[in-house]
């Protein structure tokens, strides 16, 4: 019998508002956005880990919101934490290739299909990222309309102009813009 997993809840305030962060044992796993309600990652764990024990509090996770809030001071540019992707294999290929985009870049949907291997699927590239339980740690605030806008976001507009605003502030590396492109306005 498969042993169900076990899931550490971590609910933590930020700059741009609270946030909520899921992991397992091999990472996190889901997380909203900041400012959203901690009942998205609740409703996240009861569709995808319906048989998971629930451990609330900081304990396993105190690395991840250390990344965190790192990220959103502005003091680190990758979340490079450990992550437990549950998806279809296309939705991993295309989170996979968006954590690819340099911090301070943005890339289209289209672009961003043919990197994951499927060129004609940009709308399909929009639709895992609605699916993303990883806002943040798969940067898709770095996705951007194919004529340069900004695009939508499952999160507020705001918070993905916040987002790009706080990278293209926080000094480029030199791999900022090497791929994709700045950010858009």
């Amino acid at each position: 019998m498969h042993k169900p997993d076990v899931v550490h809840l971590t609910h933590f305030p930020t700059p741009l508002g609270p946030m909520t962060i899921a992991s397992t044992e091999r990472g996190v796993v889901a997380s909203s956005l900041p400012g959203s309600a901690r009942e998205c990652v609740r409703r996240w764990l009861d569709r995808r880990l319906p048989r998971a024990e629930i451990m609330e509090g900081t304990g396993r996770n105190a690395p991840y919101v250390q990344a965190v809030r790192q990220y959103l001071a502005g003091r680190s540019r990758k979340l490079d934490v450990p992550l437990d992707l549950r998806g279809t294999e296309f939705q991993k290929k295309v989170w996979t290739m968006l954590r690819r985009v340099p911090y301070g870049a943005t890339v289209g949907y289209g672009e961003l299909a043919e990197r994951a291997g499927y060129p004609r699927a940009a709308r399909a590239c929009g639709t895992a990222h609605a699916n993303n339980p990883l806002p943040l740690f798969v940067p898709c605030h770095r996705t951007i309309a194919g004529d340069g806008g900004i695009g939508g976001f499952g999160g507020r507009l705001d918070l993905k102009r916040k987002l790009l605003e706080l990278e293209s502030r926080r000094g480029r590396g030199p791999e900022a813009g090497v791929r994709g492109r700045r950010p858009a306005r």
